[in-house]
């Protein structure tokens, strides 16, 4: 490998990669509190909400969707436009704040204060790192590789909203590795559970049961072990695939309740014959859909998330014009037992749903959604990572690029987020 990796010792990497994430976490809540109190704010919406009786490091965290997220968490979902988001986020900052409110905080537990530093404290406490250190060391079946993968997602495109703001990214990425890494250990009831909760937090939560059909049902199908493939097995799959689809209709059918039941039904009611207010509202709020984002004027959005959309793309790319060589080894291991060597461990079959999993996200963020929200959501995902260790190790000169870029753009979105501009 032209990069020299700097741990190959699995325990030894665990101790350094939690030294590192206590820096990282260190550097960016310094970076964010002092921005916020040396810079002035160009949207003044948390100074007429606090007041100058909350301090620069709390009202730091009143940002973007932040604001929703403690109006629906104090108040409940009052206006329409706050059904888009799920009420995984608020409820955590609830159960925080009563928490911190117990040891004397000085506002109350239902203060916006104590639900932002609730959840801000939770979100702390949602450290992905280690799970995704195992994650990778399963695939990659390297601890130096597993290390690097790690070491890159502690220097996310979106620091804040993926390690410290009342944002549904901490908690969906913690429990979407939590369940990959139950997949890859063959919990399955785990891995339901795990992507149940996640979808508490985020919509695309509902694609995560793939990976539970990917190995209950296709893997053994091409592995050649279809004895496995009985009835009972079958509806097993049905019934843990439908786990994570729960809170994805719960919010639609209590949202249908609260509004449709009335004389003066919403428009929306009558769409469909499975009526999504989520849907709804992301159209009408947020003019969410097929290329409606593709105008002159969200040109520079396109471009500052360009490196984040090209690193999956390329990767993605590259492995699926390898596919017939992993499909293979997935037919030689099933004639003869054994494992062939693959040309690059970033090659592994086991990457496979990984990456369609990742592409058909990186897809819909192109062409129908608010593209820069790719900044802090593919970064949730294990193969933004992979893709850049690949970097650093295939394309040395790429990767550190694509360092440079992690480190500069990082800093810099931390500013953004403390004076309040976008993206976010």
């Amino acid at each position: 490998m032209p990069l020299r990796l700097w741990a190959s010792k699995e325990p030894d990497n665990v101790r350094l990669l939690i030294v590192l994430t206590i820096l990282s976490r260190v550097w960016t809540w310094t970076l964010i509190s002092f921005s916020a109190w040396l810079l002035p704010l160009f949207d003044t919406s948390p100074k007429l909400v606090f007041g100058e009786s909350v301090p620069p490091w709390t009202s730091a965290l009143l940002r973007w969707d932040a604001f929703h997220f403690s109006h629906v968490a104090e108040k409940g979902y009052v206006y329409e436009h706050e059904w888009a988001f799920f009420m995984g986020t608020p409820f955590m900052m609830r159960a925080s704040a009563k928490l911190l409110s117990l040891f004397g905080e000085r506002y109350p537990a239902t203060h916006w204060a104590t639900l932002l530093q609730g959840g801000a404290l939770t979100a702390v406490l949602c450290d992905s790192t280690q799970v995704l250190y195992h994650l990778s060391l399963h695939h990659l079946n390297s601890p130096s590789l597993a290390f690097l993968s790690s070491a890159l997602s502690l220097m996310p495109s979106s620091p804040v909203a993926l390690k410290f703001a009342s944002y549904s990214e901490p908690y969906f990425t913690y429990l979407s590795y939590r369940g990959m890494l139950a997949c890859t250990r063959s919990r399955w009831l785990m891995a339901s559970i795990c992507f149940t909760f996640a979808g508490m937090f985020r919509s695309n939560g509902l694609t995560l049961c793939g990976f539970i059909v990917w190995g209950m049902l296709i893997e053994p199908f091409m592995d050649g072990r279809k004895h496995l493939l009985t009835p009972a097995r079958m509806i097993y799959t049905v019934v843990l695939v439908a786990l994570p689809l729960v809170p994805f209709i719960q919010h639609n059918y209590t949202a249908y309740l609260t509004f449709c039941s009335s004389f003066e039904r919403p428009e929306w009611c009558s769409q469909g014959m499975l009526p999504s207010i989520y849907s709804h509202v992301q159209s009408k709020y947020w003019n969410v859909g097929l290329l409606r984002y593709w105008t002159l004027q969200n040109l520079p959005n396109f471009a500052i998330s360009l490196p984040v959309l090209l690193n999956v793309f390329t990767f993605c790319a590259s492995y699926l014009g390898n596919v017939p060589g992993a499909l293979f080894e997935i037919s030689w291991r099933r004639c003869t037992q054994e494992r062939i060597p693959h040309k690059s461990p970033f090659l592994s079959p086991t990457l496979l749903p990984h990456t369609i999993h990742a592409l058909a996200l990186t897809f819909i963020l192109t062409l129908a959604a608010h593209t820069q929200i790719a900044l802090r959501t593919l970064p949730s995902l294990p193969l933004t990572y992979w893709a850049a260790a690949r970097l650093l190790v295939e394309y040395p000169r790429w990767g550190k690029v694509w360092v440079t870029w992690s480190v500069v753009w990082g800093a810099i979105s931390c500013v953004l987020w403390a004076v309040f501009l976008p993206p976010a």
